[in-house]
């Protein structure tokens, strides 16, 4: 015996009711049709309350006022898969949920309304978090193996009370693991002070350092401490050490052997028990060969050494890196956008990254004033990062491995496969280029 109609809404309700994840229908004017028992759980909202009444009215998504979603589908006869957004609860609680739609026909196949399907993204998201702190050291993040060997050691450098040199490229977070070191030490109740030798004249680097007493030269109006006393019973770091000149060098030995030094203008001699951890960009090997660091220096402050690779070995912290900024511009801002779309983390992945972990936050702040919606697109990020050409800006299924072979086979091709050309292009070594076409199963003709 056929259903009848009612019979048919009762099951079709009962199969809804059974699926965890939200499910309502709405009609052309955008008013609630049908209402699952997922629906009510996830939004807090009982079905007799929703049924009749605008979508925009239960959900309060954060893109109900801008951009509908189940409009947009209506309108433009596409759905939309797994868009995530947030929704606002009656008790204020605001809730990440993943949003698909489609088109609602009759039998005739007219559309008559739509249907939105939504996950409760909160589990995930916590997941998502707990993960980061288990890759986490103080505010560094990383799951790349170099990384996590540089945080297993960092404990017991704390620890001691030994000199540390902190080398790599500009923007690869040295400060960060300077006051990572700081803030794990038996001087974390101290003064961490800090100061860019790169940036200041040797006149003034010296002064800046040391101190100096009133009349120790022309603008010498009054006496003045400099970092070394400001560091007192904490750390001074010493960022672009390669820079400082020979003087400021055989001063800074001294200061280092007999820890203690005098101020500009003073006789007296002043002790000092901060720690000491220096930073460069250079090659200070390569300076000491060429007579512009002295090498008894070098030794005083090479007592350990971290090397941090560059974010262009280190790709696949990207995504946990994005995840970082934009929780840090989201409690800096009062936003609430959830991440990237997939071809904006794309472009991240094939962009090189000269300025390293730096320059993707000052992406990622870029496109937190560009954004106006829940996730970042790629018209929001600085226009030296969208790739120019190609729609290689990814179909929809690219893995971040995939997004990185075929960047890196791009530019062999550009490059008619010379790999060290490639490595020059890419910012990497040639032998890690090697070792990524062999990683990434990259087929390299005879």
């Amino acid at each position: 015996m056929p259903l009848v109609k009612e019979q048919l809404q009762e099951h079709y309700q009962i199969i809804l009711d059974s699926i965890a994840d939200g499910v309502f229908t709405v009609n052309l004017d955008l008013c609630i049709t049908s209402f699952n028992k997922g629906s009510e759980k996830i939004t807090g909202i009982p079905r007799e309350a929703a049924i009749g009444r605008p979508c925009f009215e239960i959900l309060k998504a954060s893109m109900c006022e801008t951009k509908c979603l189940i409009r947009q589908t209506i309108r433009e006869k596409r759905p939309i898969v797994n868009m995530p957004v947030y929704i606002l609860r009656p008790d204020n609680k605001r809730i990440p949920i993943s949003v698909t739609t489609a088109l609602l026909k009759d039998a005739k196949g007219n559309i008559i309304g739509g249907v939105e399907t939504f996950r409760d993204l909160t589990v995930v998201d916590n997941l998502r978090k707990a993960l980061r702190r288990q890759h986490s050291f103080d505010d560094i993040v990383s799951k790349s193996g170099k990384m996590l060997d540089l945080f297993s050691m960092l404990p017991q450098i704390a620890e001691s009370n030994s000199t540390v040199l902190i080398t790599g490229a500009s923007g690869t977070g040295k400060e960060l693991f300077a006051r990572a070191i700081h803030n794990n030490s038996l001087k974390k109740k101290g003064p961490f002070i800090a100061i860019n030798c790169g940036a200041l004249p040797d006149t003034l680097c010296e002064a800046e350092l040391f101190g100096y007493k009133a009349g120790a030269f022309t603008d010498a109006k009054k006496d003045k401490s400099g970092r070394f006393a400001l560091a007192q019973n904490g750390t001074i770091f010493l960022d672009e050490i390669g820079d400082i000149s020979k003087a400021v060098q055989i001063r800074l030995l001294r200061v280092l052997e007999n820890k203690a030094y005098e101020p500009l203008g003073s006789t007296k001699t002043i002790k000092t028990n901060a720690r000491v951890i220096a930073a460069t960009h250079q090659n200070l090997e390569t300076l000491v060969e060429q007579g512009n660091f002295r090498e008894d220096l070098y030794f005083r402050i090479n007592i350990i050494k971290l090397s941090l690779p560059s974010l262009v070995d280190r790709k696949e912290d990207i995504p946990i890196l994005v995840d970082h900024f934009i929780d840090r511009f989201n409690h800096l801002n009062g936003r609430e956008i959830m991440g990237l779309s997939q071809k904006a983390l794309a472009a991240l992945m094939l962009y090189e990254w000269p300025g390293n972990v730096r320059e993707l936050e000052n992406a990622i702040e870029h496109a937190f004033v560009m954004c106006r919606e829940d996730i970042i697109h790629l018209h929001n990020l600085p226009d030296r990062i969208v790739p120019k050409t190609d729609a290689i800006l990814v179909s929809t299924g690219l893995t971040l491995r995939e997004i990185e072979k075929h960047s890196i086979q791009r530019a062999l091709q550009r490059n008619q496969w010379k790999k060290m050309v490639t490595a020059r292009e890419l910012g990497i070594d040639k032998n890690t280029l090697r070792r990524k076409i062999t990683r990434l199963g990259i087929p390299v003709p005879d």
